[in-house]
């Protein structure tokens, strides 16, 4: 295996782990097998046997050529590994011929984009800088007659085809009553052969077969057989033959059983119903109702979680869609005509749903809305299908499944379940619950799927179950953004002259308007300039050049505007005003990555528990079995030569076997541990050539023993924090946060009750905050809110959105989000209220450290430039009321 080959088609493609370990077997499978027909100097049985003493589990290729299986689980990315599959043999082999078979249509127009289209997304070789230049040519089952053979022996070739077209390809036609020969198999005037013949007939042909559960079929067998390939890869989810039977030539498997368990490459599926709910009270029709309005009331706070986190983390937006499955096209069309009534949530989702069956399938509207699924601008939410769970429907934005159908558990999990697993975002969890999770609506079958994940054998025992509350469901949420103050005054005023009639007037306030916005997005860049030292800065004259120079160059970039010159002009009269009002509505916050160094383990010094380690020496034995008679068995005493070796340096030797023990780090432990064990088995046993061989027999045991004592004592030492680069100060981030869609809004006076409320709403009316809109997350943080905004030494302060600070913990694994951020007249505050039983947990003690370290380089900065020091509050949250003041806080709370 070239290990430098795969390794590097590892990291150019992101391979995901379980792909790496199949490209990693098939890469192993190559090397013993021959590629080339020519070369060849082996059977396929014996090629049969290489393989199967490699990998056990392949006993049969089940074909007339070499050929292995991967079952993949959907979603994890079978196309890639097709890819990467291709790309090493290309490269460490040589081959330059392959044909991939696609199960349908829909596979088959994905997989020539995949591998011939390098604008798109999903491109396949994306990184493979061999195939820039010498990009693969893709003939397909559309074109081969013309291109088949047109292309230098030095390119790579992919044919691929769709099973259904290369099976009538290779069928017998009549015409006139004349029996013609299969297409493929007829001479080709740009050939001069058959195709077929072409295919057959290249030394180094490898067939890659997707879905390969669909070419196990006598039909399809046959045909593949035929083109005479000298290996073959199958891909599948499911490897069971057309009768059930399973594949006898898996090399590797990493089954959705497993994806699940390890949550890292998939959605995390859930069953959900209503709690209460009583499905034998209720007729078919009730039942579907329900199922469909909770169904979409989950669906739409999904769509608002999905929105804050593209906005929060400045990832592409996704739209999420519902699918419900009904049993006929006569039940979809009945549900279609009620989600496209006014009586549906108010005629909310007229023209959002989409009916894709065999009765409308072949129209070109419907068909584009459905393929286009996946980009924001496409308006369907909801796809009412018919028995269009096929493989090939690579969709990573379903998020919500509603089966109306009848459906057992296996159905459920096969059909149903596989079509959302794909993630949408880069094909990775995020680790926030809500966004990483299919929901499938199960109220009438609920019962009967949990019983079934009772088996530990069954898929469905790693999937979550949740019970809805009716009201909980039924609150919408729609996703609302906090922009700074200087922000709201803008878009304030922009709706003020978006009144205006008059189209002179408009536009002369369009460009003071315009102006405002220019400079508010210039100034926090000038954190970069040295003559820029803080805020008070930006009235120098150089600060005035640098904004109005960077004003000039976007207002004249492309085709300019229009209205450059008067914006500009209006920049410069307005600068000072503009300047002056927002320094009133931030916080100077330095700018700075503060990451920790690396990070040191090591085993903490311990001593044994020593009463796991009796153990006796055993006799050694002889069997000996007689070959004419199997029963004639007779026990021999061994006569040892007494030479065990040197029992302490024994159980070290295992224990270095351990990839987390190093004996350079570990040495004087490790000897430790190893004479406090070998002094337990000396009770165990009568002499000292016992007790060396009692080690020697169960060396490895005492050293399990040992590693596992070890493992409750293994130490992570993080390095101190490395100095940051620090800018004097940067832009006040907006809040990206989900708000009730009815009365979600509240005075920040407003007493909600119960407490337990208060994070479902926005709190407004705050005149000394850096934003007009905040959430919290408790009552305990909306009180100190209270405190702080009716507190006359506290100038300003800021609940920080999730991305203001950079400031890293755990490791640089966790990014630290603190509360709030106070600004009095001599100092600014980083604040943090907390749980008084949670005040000293290891995670909220690391935070609080990091803080501290923030807060020192923050404070150097300021001083050196007559700036405020910052200092860091931990603060209990029985401790904060709305009687108190700030300042009794600090006296009681500030460590300096």
């Amino acid at each position: 295996m070239n290990q430098n080959t795969i390794n590097q088609i590892k990291q150019r493609l992101s391979l995901r782990l379980p792909l790496a370990e199949a490209l990693e077997v098939t890469a192993t499978i190559a090397d013993h097998i021959p590629l080339n027909k020519t070369k060849r100097n082996t059977t396929v049985q014996e090629d049969l046997q290489v393989i199967k003493g490699l990998y056990p589990s392949c006993t049969d290729f089940q074909r007339a050529f070499p050929s292995i299986t991967h079952n993949i689980a959907t979603g994890v990315g079978k196309t890639r590994l097709m890819g990467a599959i291709i790309t090493y043999l290309y490269l460490a082999k040589g081959v330059k011929n392959f044909f991939i078979l696609a199960p349908n249509l829909t596979i088959y127009e994905k997989l020539i984009k995949d591998f011939g289209d390098p604008a798109y997304s999903k491109y396949v070789f994306n990184g493979i800088s061999e195939f820039v230049h010498n990009r693969p040519v893709i003939i397909t089952g559309d074109n081969y007659v013309q291109q088949g053979a047109l292309f230098s022996e030095s390119e790579v070739r992919i044919n691929i085809f769709n099973i259904s077209k290369f099976n009538s390809d290779n069928k017998g036609q009549k015409k006139g009553g004349v029996a013609l020969a299969p297409k493929m198999k007829r001479l080709s005037e740009y050939l001069g052969e058959s195709y077929w013949k072409h295919l057959s007939s290249l030394d180094d042909l490898v067939v890659l077969m997707d879905e390969a559960h669909r070419y196990h079929a006598d039909a399809s067998k046959k045909a593949i057989d035929e083109l005479n390939p000298v290996f073959g890869i199958e891909l599948t989810a499911t490897p069971t033959d057309e009768k059930g039977k399973p594949f006898k030539n898996i090399v590797y498997e990493y089954t959705l059983a497993k994806a699940l368990a390890d949550g890292l490459y998939v959605k995390n599926p859930t069953i959900a119903k209503r709690k209460n709910f009583n499905s034998k009270e209720k007729s078919s029709e009730e039942i579907e109702q329900v199922k469909l309005e909770d169904a979409i009331s989950i669906h739409q706070q999904t769509k608002t979680d999905l929105e804050l986190y593209s906005l929060n983390n400045d990832e592409k937006l996704v739209k999420p869609f519902v699918l419900v499955v009904c049993k006929d096209i006569a039940h979809a069309k009945a549900v279609y005509d009620y989600i496209n009534s006014t009586i549906f949530y108010e005629g909310q989702y007229i023209g959002k749903a989409l009916q894709i069956d065999s009765s409308t399938k072949k129209d070109e509207e419907i068909e584009q809305l459905f393929v286009s699924l996946e980009n924001p601008d496409n308006e369907i939410e909801i796809v009412i299908h018919v028995n269009m769970l096929k493989e090939g429907w690579d969709v990573s934005n379903l998020y919500t499944i509603v089966p109306l159908r009848a459906a057992n558990a296996t159905v459920l999990i096969e059909q149903t379940i596989g079509r959302g697993l794909r993630l949408p975002f880069g094909g990775k969890r995020t680790g926030e619950a809500n966004i990483d999770k299919l929901t499938v609506i199960a109220h009438d079958n609920f019962d009967s799927v949990i019983a079934e994940a009772q088996n530990p054998d069954s898929l469905l025992n790693k999937l979550s179950f949740v019970e809805y509350d009716e009201e909980q469901v039924k609150e919408k949420t729609i996703a609302t953004t906090s922009v700074s103050k200087a922000e709201k005054e803008i878009a304030v005023e922009q709706a003020k002259v978006d009144a205006i009639v008059d189209v002179q007037q408009k536009q002369t306030a369009q460009n003071q308007v315009d102006a405002k916005k220019a400079i508010i997005s210039v100034l926090p860049t000038l954190n970069k300039i040295p003559e820029i030292k803080k805020v008070e800065d930006f009235s120098k004259p150089e600060a005035k050049a640098k904004v109005i120079e960077q004003i000039k160059e976007t207002f004249n970039q492309g085709q300019g505007n229009l209205f450059a010159d008067d914006i500009v002009k209006e920049a410069e009269t307005i600068y000072e005003t503009v300047v002056s009002n927002y320094k009133k509505q931030i916080i100077e916050i330095p700018r700075m990555d503060l990451v920790q160094g690396d990070a040191h383990a090591y085993f903490e010094d311990f001593d044994l528990d020593t009463s796991v380690f009796q153990f006796k020496a055993l006799e050694d034995e002889i069997i000996r079995v007689s070959l004419a008679n199997q029963a004639e068995v007779e026990s021999l005493r061994a006569i040892s030569s007494g030479n065990y070796g040197n029992p302490i340096n024994n159980i070290i030797v295992e224990l270095l076997n351990y990839s987390d023990v190093d004996y350079d780090d570990n040495a004087e432990l490790l000897h430790k541990l190893a004479k406090q064990a070998y002094s337990a088995i000396e009770a165990s046993n009568s002499d000292e050539k016992d007790m060396k061989k009692a080690v020697f027999q169960f060396k490895k045991t005492i050293a399990n023993r040992i590693y596992l004592q070890m493992k409750n004592h293994f130490k992570i030492e993080y390095s101190n924090y490395e100095k940051p680069n620090v800018l004097p100060f940067t832009k006040i981030e907006s809040h990206n946060f989900s708000a009730l869609a009815s009365n979600g809004f509240k005075d920040y006076r407003d007493t909600i009750s119960p407490v337990s409320l208060v994070p479902k709403y926005v709190f407004t009316g705050f005149e000394k905050a850096c934003h007009f809109e905040y959430k919290f997350d408790s009552n305990t943080e909306k009180e100190l809110a209270f405190v702080l905004e009716n507190d006359s030494t506290v100038v300003k302060w800021l609940r920080p959105a999730s991305n203001q600070f950079r400031i890293y913990w755990d490791n640089n694994s966790k990014r630290y989000e603190p509360d709030f951020v106070v600004e009095t007249e001599d100092a600014i505050y980083m604040v943090e209220p907390k749980s008084k039983d949670k005040m000293q947990d290891s995670d909220v003690l690391q935070k609080a450290d990091a803080a501290k370290i923030y807060c020192k380089y923050a404070t150097e900065k300021n001083l050196e430039n007559g700036g405020k020091p910052w200092h860091y509050l931990l603060i209990p949250h029985d401790e904060i009321n709305k009687t108190i003041n700030f300042a009794y806080l600090l006296n009681k709370f500030l460590t300096k």
